[in-house]
């Protein structure tokens, strides 16, 4: 989830009366392994994944259901997490001194590369 959405979802359940807890965070569903596809995308690079199949296996995804919130506050997040991934690796790239920054541009981004204000 896109940090402005969760800053907004948040301020605006503490602005309103419900008194019951409501989930703020992203309805898509989505794996570590999409996760990192979608974060490979967009800085163009590609990681090495390393499984531990003798771990115990958690989860498969994770998403949030929003339907309480959309009811008591008529407000879901709207950003997709492809496009805050993108909108933050941007920031963090146009952070970063120019010389360490031009190798990490090239690659597989498709996406946006203007910061979110």
């Amino acid at each position: 989830m896109y940090i402005d959405e969760r800053v907004k979802g948040t301020q605006m359940i503490l602005d309103s009366d419900v008194v019951e807890s409501l989930d703020v965070g992203s309805s898509e569903l989505v794996s570590i392994n999409q996760l990192v596809d979608i974060a490979e995308e967009v800085a163009g690079i590609e990681v090495k994944r390393n499984y531990n199949l003798s771990a115990p296996k958690g989860v498969n995804g994770r998403n949030s259901d929003n339907t309480l919130s959309k009811k008591c506050l008529d407000w879901e997040p709207s950003i997709r997490l492809r496009d805050g991934i993108e909108r933050t690796y941007a920031w963090i790239f146009d952070q970063m001194p120019a010389e360490r920054t031009t190798p990490l541009r090239t690659g597989r981004s498709q996406g946006s590369s203007s910061p979110a204000g």
